[in-house]
């Protein structure tokens, strides 16, 4: 058994092929002999032989005897006195014996003749398997050798599997699939970690450049050393909010440790608490409609969350303008709505702005707004607690930015 599990697929399909044509062949040919066995039974065929005899055979002479002759002489005698005998009365000897002959030579010749019609089609129906399951099987190769090359490098190979839609064209869609989400996750990795690079140099070139230059200046003075050092102290703030904002996506990103009872309401003012000085200050009025919107979840996560979706929506405005926020209890689901006025967004990079250090103006930030990383945290928090984030940019300026999350049982 352990033998016959090494060998291929390919190999076991053809040898099942032959084995259950062999195993109706054999039935097949018990089949043929009990059905030829029956026929030739002399309880059966006695009197058929016995009125072709009397028919056949001139009165006084005896029938002339097979080629392969028989195991006791045939007497038969026509003109005899018994009485009731099926020859015009008189007994017939040795007539079982030729149909026990008759019998046991086409037996004989059915068994060898079969068995021998049964092993060549055997064979043959092996032969034809391999064949068969080697097209069939071919799907299967073509992916276990995509699978053999592939590597980082070439993570955009695909099978393109043509052919009817059955389970191998199935399986062949699914592999490509997986390929292409494991691509975009190779490449949205590669990008993060351009990025996160390109975003800590900075600050860091900037406290490299603060201190060699007054190092290198013998006569350096307080003012300038005090200049330098609140220079260095920004780039140090700066290293920080994107730690901190990595440390929050990564959280995010390994999904639940617990979860807590959460009301989106009370997380949706504590962000309008925090951002009401900055927001009047700038000449953005805050607007909320806060509906209890129970879920459960990280409480610290979905405040982050709700901060972030404020923030964006106080920083990426201007005067007169004005921030809406609305909590709500949509049965299944759980929401809070973000909506800003401010300055045109184009539809086709919305989608742009969920990504780690994307914005809509370019791709690597350089300001001091933030990491870029708000709205890719808020779409991790949202999924890592079963919900997701949805926008769209509003015709009049400004963007409407969503997220739904499940309400407990």
């Amino acid at each position: 058994m352990n033998a016959l599990l090494q060998l291929s697929i390919r190999t076991r399909l053809a040898l099942v092929y032959g084995g259950v044509f062999f195993a109706m062949g054999l039935v097949l040919m018990a089949i043929s002999y009990a059905i030829v066995d029956h026929s030739l039974d002399p309880s059966q065929t006695t009197d058929t032989v016995v009125h072709y005899i009397s028919t056949a055979t001139p009165p006084g002479t005896v029938p002339p005897a097979p080629p392969g002759g028989f195991s006791r002489p045939i007497q038969v005698a026509v003109n005899g006195s018994g009485a009731g005998g099926p020859l015009g009365g008189g007994p017939v000897i040795g007539l079982e014996g030729l149909l026990t002959d008759v019998r046991v030579q086409a037996l004989h010749d059915i068994v060898w003749r079969w068995a021998a019609v049964v092993a060549l089609m055997a064979a043959a129906a092996t032969a034809f398997g391999w064949l068969l399951s080697g097209r069939m099987l071919k799907p299967l190769r073509d992916i276990t050798g995509t699978a053999r090359r592939l590597s980082v490098a070439n993570l955009h190979e695909r099978i393109a599997l043509e052919g009817p839609h059955d389970e191998l064209r199935e399986l062949a869609d699914t592999f490509d699939g997986m390929l292409g989400r494991l691509d975009g996750a190779f490449a949205s990795q590669r990008r993060f970690v351009a990025n996160a690079s390109h975003e800590l140099r900075t600050p860091l070139a900037i406290m490299r450049a603060q201190v060699d230059v007054a190092l290198a200046d013998p006569e350096v003075t307080l003012g300038e050393l005090l200049a330098a050092s609140r220079v260095v102290r920004d780039a140090v703030d700066r290293c920080e909010r994107l730690l901190d904002g990595l440390l929050v996506l990564a959280r995010s990103d390994r999904g639940l440790d617990a979860a807590e009872p959460v009301d989106l309401a009370e997380s949706a003012a504590r962000a309008l608490d925090l951002v009401s000085a900055a927001a009047a200050e700038r000449g953005i009025e805050l607007r909320s409609t806060l509906g209890t919107a129970p879920v459960r979840g990280d409480p610290a996560l979905l405040d982050r969350l709700v901060a972030n979706l404020v923030e964006n929506a106080v920083a990426y405005n201007g005067p007169p303008g004005w921030v809406e926020v609305v909590t709500a209890n949509g049965g299944p689901t759980a929401s809070v709505r973000v909506v800003n006025s401010g300055p045109p967004v184009p539809p086709d990079r919305v989608p742009v702005i969920f990504e780690p250090f994307q914005r809509l103006s370019r791709e690597r930030t350089g300001s001091g707004r933030g990491a870029g990383l708000g709205l890719s945290i808020v779409r991790s928090v949202a999924r890592a607690h079963g919900g997701d984030v949805c926008a769209h940019a509003r015709a009049e300026g400004g963007l409407a930015v969503e997220v739904e999350l499940p309400v407990p049982a």
